[in-house]
């Protein structure tokens, strides 16, 4: 089965029983476990981010703009080929959804929920599913991939100690490039490349301006 457009929901919708009839109930379930991590956790601050401002600085104003999107999918009989075409039609959508120009597309953002994959199940899955896709989607056509489930070991840029990769339910993360993707690719050099190739000056420039406002600078230190 392919990606569809009736099976995007922006998280209003799922309070609305018409909206949702069509839904098995552990779908519905999963789907508001992961929204209500989204409105409780990725959209507020957090005293162990390391900076200032929400989890996630993109999501209040997705919630805003509705722009956040969530999808239902059943994985656990499908083979990854299935899953990397499954993932890649929602690409495709994520492009033909407005906006598609300006600053709103970086307030753009496609979660997909597997809601039948358990835990123990999801490293290695994410392994699989994403390892053929997340460099061609980022070169190709500017598509940032996260993979979201409760073991994550990732952790934040400014405080090695905070871990906001863990959601209750696995879901992939689609959504569109920015310039500061950078501090994610500082220790990966194959991702710094791409990242270079893709924003070249300007994103020299864009680093260079972070780089002033640190506070080496204040310390005299030529």
């Amino acid at each position: 089965m392919s990606a569809q457009t009736t099976n995007l929901f922006v998280l209003d919708d799922l309070e609305d029983a018409g909206m949702t009839s069509t839904l098995a109930q552990s779908d519905l379930r999963a789907l508001r476990a992961v929204a209500d991590w989204i409105e409780t956790f990725a959209a507020r601050p957090h005293e162990d981010l390391g900076r200032a401002g929400t989890v996630c600085p993109f999501v209040p104003e997705a919630l805003e703009a509705k722009t956040l999107w969530l999808a239902p999918e059943q994985v656990a009989d499908r083979s990854v080929e299935d899953v990397v075409e499954l993932v890649n039609g929602y690409q495709q959508l994520f492009l033909d959804s407005e906006p598609r120009e300006g600053v709103g597309l970086d307030y753009k953002a496609t979660v997909v929920v597997f809601t039948d994959l358990s835990t123990d199940r999801a490293p290695a899955f994410f392994d699989d599913v994403l390892e053929d896709i997340r460099v061609p989607s980022y070169v190709e056509d500017g598509f940032v991939m996260g993979d979201f489930y409760e073991t994550n070991e990732g952790t934040a840029i400014y405080n090695s100690s905070f871990r906001p990769f863990t959601s209750p339910v696995p879901f992939a993360l689609i959504r569109h490039a920015v310039v500061g993707d950078w501090k994610f690719f500082l220790d990966n050099e194959q991702w710094f490349d791409h990242w270079a190739d893709r924003y070249g000056v300007s994103g020299a420039y864009a680093l260079a301006e972070e780089l002033r406002r640190q506070p080496w600078r204040a310390s005299g230190v030529r």
